[in-house]
């Protein structure tokens, strides 16, 4: 069995072509989504995070609304950018939003992708420390997040408390007990796939990797899941990792989906530079009819690694037509594939 979910970006676009105008549309399709795909069977309800850009922002005011309208589906984060976070309060709202889902939150958390505005986590006031990249930043955030969800206490309290405290040192409040093992690293790199291994968290990969061998995109996405893999087995941790990949698949089954997306040309893996110096391959989406799409995801070799697929659904095409996509791939290419 393979977890199958869908990841949004949020975008929306005043634009009359776009079936997402505004913020509110976002956020209110994004929960509609979200119910429509757990009573389809769907696994998961992903949500990238952006700042400064027409997209998802703020997750946990979401990823709350979504857990108290559903009942089974996971719900998670690919990825929130650590650059941007206070780790402490990210603790209590996530707490907060897994208790109300009911322990379902599987947070997705990085050192994030090239951002909207220069330096955009200044804005929010953090700055690295000194002899720190930004990189080092997100890092550092993450281990204060991943040692504060374990629910130790760690604060001083008052001998004067407005209320009376539990004994001993204080820990932050709501905890979520379990939320520790649900965190996951999205990983651009087989050297941060290890250290996310060293750390006990899960493992994201998503369309994108650094070019580290010139090799095809998801052999190099497979190998950096394998050293992921090899890595969590050399550190002894006792529970079993899990992997989870993106990819942007679209069968073919209806002349609305041909219309949209069958355009006929070959689709292919794409480098180039993201950042200066930063050479990465960015991985070809996968549009056919089903039978060919079955005959070419079984040679994806990250697929065949990770247990969890997100599909990268275009939401600006609305709810009823997202659905469709996410059904589609359920019903004409999982089972077909031993994914279900």
């Amino acid at each position: 069995m393979k977890k199958i979910g869908f990841l949004s970006f949020g975008h929306w676009n005043p634009s009359p072509q776009s079936g997402t105008r505004s913020a509110s549309d976002a956020l209110l399709q994004s929960i509609e989504l979200s119910v429509a795909a757990e009573e389809l069977g769907a696994d998961g309800a992903y949500f990238r995070v952006h700042h400064f850009a027409r997209q998802l922002a703020s997750p946990f005011p979401l990823l709350a609304a979504v857990g108290a309208r559903t009942s089974r589906i996971e719900i998670g984060t690919a990825v929130i950018d650590m650059r941007y976070e206070n780790p402490l309060y990210m603790v209590e709202d996530a707490g907060a939003a897994d208790l109300i889902a009911g322990g379902r939150l599987q947070l997705g958390i990085s050192r994030g992708s090239p951002e909207q505005v220069i330096d955009g986590w200044r804005y929010f006031g953090y700055v690295p420390q000194d002899g720190q990249t930004d990189a080092d930043m997100a890092r550092t955030n993450a281990e204060v997040l991943l040692e504060a969800l374990k629910g130790q206490g760690f604060a001083q309290p008052n001998p004067q408390p407005m209320f009376p405290n539990p004994p001993g040192l204080l820990r932050l409040e709501p905890h979520s007990e379990g939320l520790r093992d649900r965190i996951w690293w999205g990983s651009a790199t087989a050297g941060t796939a290890i250290w996310a291994a060293k750390m006990g968290m899960n493992l994201q990969s998503s369309t994108l990797v650094f070019d580290e061998s010139g090799k095809p995109f998801h052999v190099q996405q497979a190998e950096q899941i394998r050293a992921y893999k090899q890595a969590w087995k050399q550190a002894g941790h006792a529970r079993t990792p899990r992997v989870s990949i993106s990819r942007s698949i679209f069968a073919l089954v209806n002349d609305m989906d041909r219309a949209y997306f069958g355009t006929g040309r070959p689709e292919q893996d794409q480098f180039g530079y993201i950042e200066p110096e930063v050479r990465a391959v960015f991985g070809r989406g996968y549009t056919g009819e089903p039978n060919t799409l079955i005959r070419e995801l079984a040679r994806d070799e990250a697929i065949a690694e990770a247990d969890t697929l997100l599909l990268t659904v275009p939401n600006q095409l609305g709810v009823e037509y997202n659905a469709h996509v996410i059904e589609s791939i359920l019903t004409h290419i999982a089972p077909a594939l031993g994914w279900r």
